[in-house]
């Protein structure tokens, strides 16, 4: 493990640009790569590791977000992801670097290509992290939600290397880029055999949702839960929502009950977010839900129950009914803005 060095995270690509989990995460990789200057296990350098297709825009992405170097792997092999040859490719990196850590996000491809990357090291792979320390050991310590986020757990694999996780979007900021910054970029040349990848893509069908935005990308969201009532009392939100220029979230209880869909669905089942400003209208504050909002800079509630506990979480809270406070608010910004 002496030999092992540098902290790697994985950054997705998808239509050419880099998604923006592996772009935060760069900042979890900074956190580990602070330790190096003590802790030699650790090393001293990130490392942005790209596969696909058509990969320039996105390593200028990862450097301007802080990769101190980038690695690729290309070619039309790699243009469509595959659980099996995007891990023959990261093994073979892996094989020939020898990182100290390597880190993904918890996408859905993150999270079936990080494990069975980890299977093929013989080293252990912690979940769905939210918070991440290094040691005097140089052993990273991985925090992460058990038993629907009522406990907090941390991992460590102290006897294998690279130590890797994987980070859920919207737990680390990305901070602003430096697009006039340059790395050193490593083009690896992985010829991927014929009888390792057993799956063929046959058809990509897009779910279409109907003024659909990612939450994880998001400054403001205007989330609802079951105290709207009601899918009409959603068009509430919306509206306050495009006037601060956000969009709109819920709670599982609102999409278990039709009324959105679950796309919008912020939580432990849901999209983890981060948010400037986070408004929770209806929404009691159940552990699940608040395991996906709490990294939001600003969090304000509205609802009828004074004893709910998303007050205990909130910078500002407002008992009322939201159908009376939302409509308030919207006007009184409306007025401002005028």
């Amino acid at each position: 493990m002496s030999d092992c060095k540098n902290v790697w995270v994985f950054v997705e690509v998808f239509g050419g640009k880099a998604k923006n989990v592996g772009l935060e995460i760069i900042g979890a990789g900074k956190k580990v790569a602070a330790a190096g200057d003590q802790v030699a296990a650790a090393g001293d350098q990130v490392v942005a590791v790209l596969v696909g297709k058509d990969l320039d825009e996105a390593c200028k992405a990862a450097a301007s977000f802080g990769a101190d170097q980038v690695i690729t792997v290309s070619g039309d092999a790699y243009a469509e992801y595959t659980l099996e040859g995007y891990t023959y490719a990261l093994k073979t990196l892996v094989e020939k670097y020898k990182p100290a850590a390597f880190l993904f996000g918890a996408t859905s491809n993150g999270r079936e290509l990080a494990p069975r990357l980890a299977a093929r090291l013989c080293t252990g792979c912690a979940a769905d992290c939210t918070d991440i320390e290094v040691g005097a050991n140089g052993v990273i310590a991985w925090t992460r939600p058990v038993y629907s986020g009522r406990y907090l757990s941390t991992v460590e694999t102290p006897e294998a290397r690279p130590q890797i996780g994987t980070i859920r979007p919207g737990i680390f900021k990305r901070g602003d880029p430096d697009t006039g910054r340059t790395v050193d970029v490593v083009n690896e040349d992985i010829a991927l055999p014929e009888d390792v990848v057993r799956t063929t893509l046959i058809e990509k069908v897009a779910e279409a949702v109907e003024g659909m935005v990612k939450l994880e990308d998001a400054e403001v969201i205007i989330s609802g839960g079951r105290g709207l009532g009601s899918e009409e009392h959603f068009a509430l939100l919306k509206e306050l929502a495009d006037l601060l220029g956000g969009v709109v979230g819920a709670s599982r209880a609102a999409v278990d009950a039709g009324w959105i869909h679950h796309g919008h669905q912020v939580g432990q089942t849901g999209k983890t977010v981060g948010p400037k400003l986070y408004i929770a209208c209806g929404i009691s504050g159940a552990i699940q839900h608040l395991a996906g909002m709490t990294g939001s800079d600003v969090i304000i509630a509205i609802n009828r129950d004074g004893d709910a506990p998303i007050f205990e979480i909130a910078d500002y809270g407002v008992v009322g009914d939201l159908k009376v406070v939302v409509p308030a608010l919207t006007a009184e910004i409306k007025k401002l803005r005028a």
